[in-house]
């Protein structure tokens, strides 16, 4: 049973896809099956967590069936300790997000829903996939959805977004296929765990790119900012918590350990592209007028953070990267789902016409100030565990990228309080009424599942940070998670040196 379980959880949601697709049933009814399939995923990860050896860097919960032996393309699929978390994440990410919208009544239930669950199993796909082209396969199949999530059921922008958010990723595909193809051939597999090093410089670059833009890291976030504001709120949180962790995800799995010496080389341009997006990011959702748009703006500088933490290239960088990986997921889907029901009550989320929604809804002040607080990293929160783990690992490399982290994380505190501020406090805008009611409990359950997580990691930061490799040896994981590894020479030449396992 238990090697199946990888295969479940991605063939749950796609087999709940067709249901809901094919079901005689009500838009309401079809909600509440597809809510239903998204919680029994759930269920199936904390099985799969439960009969999970922490102390194994071995794949887990492994499948490999061979499709075209004579390309070496197969499908292998099973989880790292990584990979575990992030598919935890996806799946609880997913079930609120899929809540959200039965809670809402998307019209077109049908399918609106059967494209969430569909996404769901195709991201939990893309982080347990060992083969490059069945990696490209989910990849690809996880953006169809979200193109259609965002042109149907988005603003009244909806088709300039779409179409700016399709262009980004296709050409970031195309790239991405290209190198695949290439490597692959080179290899003579496409197998990542039979795979060896290549020292290409334009395939790490044609994997980086497309990353990139997936992440987003600056220049490559130009799709960021409309997208994230036309499509639904739910949609939102998916984009922000999950897809773009996707990008950072093929950094750490594919990137870093099939390019390492190249990765090294350019570990200072990616630092700078991290640093950058992590400021500036942080001064535009500083300067945002909106309450989305404080959100979608800290998930570019949050990428950036998570980045410097990766190509920090040891142990306290890789693990606060994972860490804070799932940090915000969480953060960012209770955000946006959070501003979706402000604009829900008040059909705007600008700054100038909110304010003063604490007085008369204390349940919604409660959880947009916990999450508020867990998000700008105040000591004893898993966000604070989580930087502070990225900032000592990035501080050996050099102690002015640590500086420009710890500017970043205090200009994330201004802008994280200017959003509680600009929704909570200050006197109520025109937009807010005393008609406007609190949080509902539809709303609440599926807001507060994500804070109770926050407030579990903020207690157990350790659950995640210190089970995210085998035997918490993540240098010698990430680098080479078939059981060697890479180090420097005693020489301090700076190189990196294969050495046995």
């Amino acid at each position: 049973m238990a090697s199946w379980l990888t295969t479940i959880l991605i063939l749950l949601p796609l087999g709940g896809a067709l249901l809901v697709a094919v079901a005689p049933l009500t838009s309401y009814w079809l909600g509440s099956l597809a809510a239903l399939i998204s919680l029994i995923e759930v269920g199936f990860w904390i099985t799969s967590a439960s009969k999970f050896d922490f102390n194994s860097p071995a794949l887990q919960f492994a499948q490999n069936r061979q499709w075209f032996s004579d390309l070496g393309v197969s499908y292998h699929i099973g989880q790292y300790a990584f990979s575990l978390w992030f598919v935890g994440m996806t799946v609880v990410v997913m079930a609120a997000c899929t809540i959200y919208g039965w809670w809402a009544g998307r019209e077109r239930g049908r399918a609106y829903f059967a494209l969430m669950l569909f996404l769901t199993g195709a991201i939990v796909g893309v982080f347990t996939a060992q083969d490059l082209l069945l990696f490209y396969a989910f990849f690809e199949a996880m953006l169809i959805p979200l193109y259609i999530l965002i042109g149907v059921w988005g603003g009244s922008n909806r088709m300039r977004a779409t179409i700016t958010f399709v262009v980004y990723t296709v050409v970031g595909s195309l790239l991405m296929l290209a190198a695949i193809v290439v490597l692959g051939l080179q290899q003579g597999t496409f197998d990542l765990t039979k795979m060896g090093t290549s020292s290409s410089t334009w395939l790490f670059l044609g994997f980086v790119v497309a990353f990139a833009i997936k992440s987003p890291l600056f220049p490559l976030h130009g799709w960021l900012p409309i997208t994230y504001r036309e499509s639904p709120p739910e949609v939102s949180a998916v984009l922000s918590g999950v897809v773009g962790k996707a990008g950072l995800y093929g950094l750490l799995r594919i990137v870093i350990p099939t390019f390492p010496t190249v990765a090294h080389d350019w570990r200072y341009v990616l630092l700078v592209l991290a640093s950058i997006s992590l400021v500036y990011g942080s001064l535009l959702a500083f300067r945002a007028p909106d309450f989305r748009g404080v959100v979608l703006y800290s998930s570019l500088a949050q990428a950036g953070l998570i980045v410097l933490g990766l190509f920090a290239f040891n142990d306290l960088g890789f693990d606060g990267a994972v860490l804070q990986i799932v940090n915000h997921a969480l953060v960012s889907a209770a955000l946006f789902l959070l501003a979706g029901m402000v604009e829900r009550r008040t059909s705007t989320g600008e700054f100038a016409r909110l304010g003063g929604m604490a007085r008369g809804r204390p349940a919604l002040a409660t959880l947009v100030m916990t999450t508020g607080i867990i998000a700008l990293a105040v000591p004893l929160s898993t966000s604070f565990a989580g930087e502070f783990l990225i900032l000592a690992g990035v501080f050996r490399q050099g102690w002015a990228w640590a500086v420009i982290g710890a500017a970043g994380i205090v200009l994330a505190a201004m802008y994280m309080l200017r959003a509680i501020s600009g929704v909570l406090h200050q006197e109520p805008g025109p937009a807010v009424t005393d008609a406007a009611l609190d949080l509902r409990l539809g709303e609440l359950a599926v807001v507060v599942p994500l804070v109770l997580c926050l407030l579990g990691l903020s207690a157990w930061p350790n659950l995640v940070s210190g089970h995210a490799f085998g035997g918490n040896r993540a240098l010698t994981q990430v680098i080479t998670p078939t059981g060697g590894y890479l180090t420097t020479t005693l020489g301090q030449s700076g190189q990196w040196t294969r050495y046995a396992p």
